[in-house]
């Protein structure tokens, strides 16, 4: 099961380039019976592959930005682990409607971007500096808490604020969410968030379904990989939003300081 879990959130992932957090965090609560807050930490893990293996995929098409994709990371590092740490603080409920209100908010974005004024791209080396590194940090945190490896945060400033393709932002995504996917991770693992047994079947799914996902995603237009896209984190968000809150609502104990 956790093979084909993985398999699935890579395909998606590699596709849209948004890492498969989105798809594998519902799977493993549904399926396999994992609490929000360790399906987030062994999502991590798994990203981390999933960046690797995608950025690798999207590079041979030559859709990806190194430059942005180094400033988006570096500046992702230290938010990263304050994501982690504050996702371990949160009620299990309240982490789970975070997570779905989170999805819907971005996918909104998407919806209004032919909507947005163009002057929220601007063409200076300085200005698109700033707008990658303010990004990043808000990738590293929500990382961190959502247990995503922070390409949907990504690929909108990208896209939204930098006037990147799609195609590109979304290898850019991938490349750059290593870093902040392996600090989040490591954070998560200290806490105990981490099922290890389920890794040796997502980490290969995760990695065959990247390949594949990435490599289908420069066939199509790049309207239609939007759309899929905005499709679903809508579907995953209003998934998370409609779970029925869990019987004990009460906070991880036992931090790692």
């Amino acid at each position: 099961m956790s093979f084909l879990i993985g398999l699935t959130a890579g395909i998606i992932g590699g596709l849209v380039g948004i890492g498969g957090g989105v798809v594998m965090i519902p799977l493993m609560v549904s399926f396999s019976n994992l609490g929000q807050h360790k399906a987030h930490g062994t999502s991590l893990v798994a990203l981390v592959f999933t960046g690797i293996v995608g950025a690798l995929t999207y590079a041979i098409y030559n859709a990806v930005d190194v430059w942005a994709a180094v400033l988006l990371a570096v500046a992702a590092v230290l938010p990263a682990r304050w994501g982690a740490k504050y996702c371990c603080d949160l009620p299990e409920a309240r982490l789970q409607k975070a997570f779905g209100i989170f999805l819907v908010f971005i996918s909104i974005l998407f919806l209004l971007k032919p909507y947005l004024p163009s002057f929220f791209h601007p063409d200076t080396l300085w200005a698109r500096a700033l707008i990658f590194l303010a990004t990043g940090m808000a990738t590293g945190f929500l990382s961190g808490l959502m247990g995503v490896g922070g390409g949907p945060v990504m690929i909108a400033g990208m896209v939204l604020l930098a006037g990147f393709d799609q195609h590109t932002a979304q290898g850019s995504s991938l490349l750059a969410m290593v870093l902040a996917s392996t600090v989040g991770a490591f954070t998560h693992w200290q806490f105990g968030n981490v099922e290890k047994g389920l890794l040796p079947g997502l980490i290969p799914g995760i990695i065959v379904g990247t390949f594949a996902g990435g490599s289908f995603a420069h066939f199509l237009p790049e309207t239609t990989l939007r759309v899929i896209f905005t499709v679903v984190l809508i579907l995953t968000g209003i998934r998370s939003l409609k779970a029925p809150l869990p019987p004990c609502d009460n906070p991880v104990s036992g931090h790692v300081k």
